[in-house]
């Protein structure tokens, strides 16, 4: 699989499940093109994944995400993808937070885990790029 490196860091924020979802957490014109904005709502919760620099201090949020999103468009009837990614960060002892799109999947990894995090993926045969300031 080949990922991409988002730019900048990403938090991941939980709200009450008849939360509405805040103005901050929404892209504004001219937000960042390959920033990941993601809203979750089940009976037990809201999930909101945007960009951390957003997110006020007071929110109930994990941070410093950054994420890796899948190039291309995977066919719905593929198997088999988030395993052949979960697999060698789980090895390696990596945490992942998954968000799935219609047409891709993104694995959210620590900040502090990236490089090794793309090590990982890379020895596991997966290509990623990593522009510079990313």
């Amino acid at each position: 699989m080949q990922l991409e490196l988002l730019t900048g860091a990403h938090a991941v924020c939980r709200f009450e499940p008849g939360a509405h979802v805040p103005a901050w957490a929404q892209p504004a014109e001219g937000a960042e093109a390959n920033a990941l904005f993601s809203f979750t709502r089940t009976s037990e919760e809201l999930s909101i994944v945007c960009p951390e620099e957003l997110v006020p201090a007071d929110a109930d949020r994990s941070g410093e995400w950054r994420a890796l999103r899948v190039a291309g468009t995977i066919e719905h009837g593929t198997t088999g993808v988030l395993a052949s990614l979960a697999t060698p960060l789980a090895e390696a002892a990596i945490p992942i937070f998954v968000v799935s799109t219609f047409d891709t999947d993104y694995l959210l990894v620590p900040g502090s885990g990236l490089g090794a995090a793309i090590r990982a993926l890379r020895v596991g045969g997966h290509e990623v790029d990593h522009p510079e300031g990313a």
